[in-house]
């Protein structure tokens, strides 16, 4: 009883830490949320934003004027995705976290890592999809019953069950024929090791990260992804083409 007592008290403990550090952030959010709510400062925000964009390759980030962003249920899902990004176990250059997945075509639980190849680097996609190369489908960041966008090809509900997720990773793989696509767990374990919602970008390699991108959608770049990649490949070439001198 009494080490329930202590866990329980620890919980609190941390809890009341991570608002602390989260709040500020947070409230600058729902803030910039607000504002966007205006659609004259909504137009001109995304248009200096166009302007700005770099790589053509980069989704570009877009929100239609039907779209309201200050809801309880957005602010809902921009604290879980802060949340999520403070407690991931994923960082750079540390150990990867060896999560469990459930495979689309069989339902067989499996774990990130059980896809690496020998030394070649996996390229790991959460929540969206584009060396080799796992699309994990996890929680939706704009379900139906939630926070809904209508900017989205389909309307989905919040996951009940692991059929329902399942089903809803069935319309992604349609999209990407022939990607190997799998699903987080109903414990949303990989979501929460690597602070994937709403989606994010890294890349494994020898079962530590080599590469981690930022939270999406803002920080969701692939052509990060592919300057690392190049950068890969050339070093490879180097090391294929060395002399050595004895």
């Amino acid at each position: 009883l009494q080490i329930g007592l202590i866990m329980n008290t620890l919980k609190t403990i941390k809890n009341a830490i991570v608002c602390f550090v989260l709040l500020p952030r947070f409230l600058v959010a729902a803030v910039m949320f607000w504002l966007l709510d205006f659609l004259c400062i909504r137009k001109r925000v995304f248009f200096r934003m166009k302007e700005q964009e770099g790589d053509a390759i980069d989704p570009p980030l877009c929100i239609s004027d039907s779209n309201r962003l200050f809801s309880l249920e957005s602010l809902k899902a921009v604290w879980h995705g802060h949340k999520l990004d403070f407690l991931k176990a994923a960082h750079l250059g540390q150990v990867a976290p060896n999560t469990e997945v459930v495979q689309l075509e069989d339902q067989r639980r499996s774990r990130i890592l059980d896809y690496a190849q020998d030394k070649r680097p996996l390229i790991l996609n959460f929540g969206s999809y584009i060396a080799d190369s796992l699309v994990v489908y996890i929680e939706e960041a704009h379900p139906s019953d939630g926070w809904m966008s209508t900017d989205a090809p389909y309307q989905i509900p919040k996951h009940r069950c692991l059929e329902d997720r399942l089903n809803a990773a069935q319309l992604m793989h349609l999209e990407v024929p022939g990607c190997l696509v799998v699903v987080d767990s109903m414990e949303n374990s990989s979501n929460a090791a690597y602070g994937a919602y709403f989606d994010r970008l890294y890349i494994l390699q020898e079962g530590k990260i080599v590469y981690q991108g930022g939270r999406g959608p803002e920080g969701y770049r692939i052509s990060e992804l592919r300057d690392w990649l190049n950068r890969y490949r050339d070093g490879l070439e180097r090391s294929s083409n060395q002399v050595i001198h004895v």
